[in-house]
């Protein structure tokens, strides 16, 4: 006998079943087809929230039927730059940020371009004006306007856009007291308005002085209220003059023209 014959047989290993490794693929899949079927008919792959943050003229409403999306939708389905792209064509909008956080919830997050002033439209609506003069309906409910109200001035004027965009250079501290700015022309000043400030003041000047004397008005009235002049007329022209109401003439020694000089 050959010391081939005396090693042990090692027994060749069974080959595997190839058709339980198909199956157990085939359940595999068919588990994992049926999760995400039960996923995407639940709730939880569902839009359940919308949330619109930063709007002050434009309702939230105006804003969500502008992004077309609704609670329901699959949250999937939609994408925050598609959501956006929708919500920046309304016109009081300057930029949009749009953020989905799981489960269902949708943030969108709104910049709107800077008023200067507003005025009431044909439909008797307030309107706001932006820099170049452009209308945006306001549709905000129970806004209040906190710039000044233009009034008196034609739809088309050029003054009334050179004036907006003179404004929106300026910083809305100056006019927090104004309230309402008409056109008021002359042969000597074309561009001249009146501002009328809720301290009662009358304030003459034009939309190529405002830049130089709107930065003296709010030291203007405290010097004046100071002096006991509750009100009056400020003429901020080349020399810059007030005139005391009627009854107030005669209360400081009888001046009823007072110099203001500007705190330069």
């Amino acid at each position: 006998m050959t010391s081939e014959d005396r090693l042990p047989v090692i027994k060749k290993p069974a080959p595997r079943n190839r058709s339980s490794k198909r199956l157990l693929l085939f359940l595999f899949v068919f588990f994992i087809t049926l999760l995400l079927v039960l996923f995407f008919q639940s709730s939880l792959s569902q839009i359940t929230e919308i949330e619109v943050q930063g709007q002050e003229l434009v309702s939230a409403e105006d804003v969500k039927a502008a992004a077309a999306v609704k609670p329901g939708d699959h949250f999937f389905s939609v994408s925050s730059s598609g959501i956006a792209e929708k919500v920046k064509a309304l016109r009081m909008i300057e930029s949009v940020q749009v953020s989905k956080h799981f489960p269902g919830r949708i943030l969108i997050e709104i910049k709107e371009y800077p008023r200067v002033a507003y005025q009431i439209g044909e439909d008797g609506r307030i309107e706001a004006l932006l820099a170049d003069a452009s209308v945006v309906p306001v549709t905000l409910q129970g806004f209040v306007p906190d710039k000044p109200l233009l009034t008196g001035w034609g739809k088309d004027d050029p003054l009334k856009t050179q004036l907006c965009l003179t404004m929106s250079k300026l910083s809305a501290a100056y006019f927090a007291d104004v309230s309402e700015i008409k056109p008021d022309p002359s042969s000597s000043y074309p561009d001249k308005i009146k501002m009328y400030t809720r301290s009662q003041f009358e304030v003459q000047t034009t939309i190529g002085y405002l830049p130089e004397k709107i930065i003296h008005l709010n030291t203007y009235i405290a010097n004046l209220k100071e002096n006991n002049q509750s009100g009056g007329v400020l003429r901020l022209l080349e020399a810059d003059s007030h005139t005391p109401l009627p009854f107030e003439q005669g209360r400081k020694e009888g001046d009823a023209n007072t110099r203001l000089q500007a705190n330069n």
